[in-house]
């Protein structure tokens, strides 16, 4: 059974202000939630009797409440509520500069919509790249949308909100930028350190950032003389830079 109070905290974490304060985030379902034990310590559990006997050698010293179908969508913040339901605190990570060196890490400047910021997570975690700058104005990823949206890929990712001018003006590898203007990115040599920023869904890449990138890409449409639509949505855009970037590494 699980309690009205429960729910209400569940509920709340749905704001900002309110992850911020009890610095815990919501994850739901089978798969996500798996992935997340393996990794990270739960405070606290709701989930349907078949889903407790099956992860029950995981769930010692975890808080957990056996709860009903009808208790699960009462809880639940998805459409279609997934077995599970769990509270994990959102870790404290420090940035080092200095661990970068040697890898590749994107850099999200002002991406706004948190279901496109939880696919690039993804694709962080498909490609190897362990670590994601975040401008202040780019959405949570602790956001319930963005959490479901890493399909668990956030237990490996680790994300840092930073004022990113300064962080990338004290960055001694190439830093790359997405441009109309840039060089097309299949003919150009690409290393296999440095960062990779990725703009704002309708503007782009920021004044002040911009001024920190130093070397311009641009993905060319097929083929060239071909109409086409005028941008790639900023999730796709990140998985076919990361793809070429680690396609110069085989």
């Amino acid at each position: 059974m699980i309690s009205k109070a429960r729910i209400k905290e569940i509920h709340s974490l749905e704001m900002r202000k309110f992850r911020r304060q009890e610095r815990l985030f919501v994850a739901e379902g089978t798969k996500l939630v798996g992935d997340l034990l393996n990794t990270m310590s739960p405070t606290y559990i709701a989930a349907l009797p078949e889903w407790i006997n099956e992860h029950g050698n995981q769930l010692k010293n975890i808080l957990v409440d056996e709860i009903t179908s009808a208790e699960l969508n009462r809880a639940s913040l998805l459409r279609t509520p997934q077995e599970v339901i769990a509270l994990f605190p959102i870790p404290d990570y420090q940035l080092d500069i200095e661990s970068l060196k040697g890898k590749l890490t994107l850099a999200m400047d002002g991406v706004q919509d948190p279901g496109n910021l939880g696919t690039i997570v993804r694709i962080a975690d498909w490609f190897g790249i362990e670590d994601i700058l975040c401008s202040a104005d780019t959405a949570d990823i602790y956001n319930p949308k963005a959490i479901q949206a890493t399909m668990g890929a956030i237990a490996r990712v680790r994300m840092h909100y930073v004022d990113l001018p300064e962080i990338l003006g004290q960055i001694n590898m190439p830093i790359y930028g997405t441009f109309l203007e840039g060089d097309n990115m299949y003919e150009k040599q690409l290393s296999p350190e440095g960062i990779i920023v990725m703009g704002n869904e309708g503007n782009g890449i920021s004044k002040e950032v911009k001024e920190r990138v130093n070397e311009r890409l641009f993905i060319p449409n097929y083929p060239a003389y071909r109409e086409t639509s005028e941008s790639l949505n900023v999730a796709i855009a990140t998985s076919i830079v990361c793809a070429e970037f680690r396609r110069r590494q085989q």
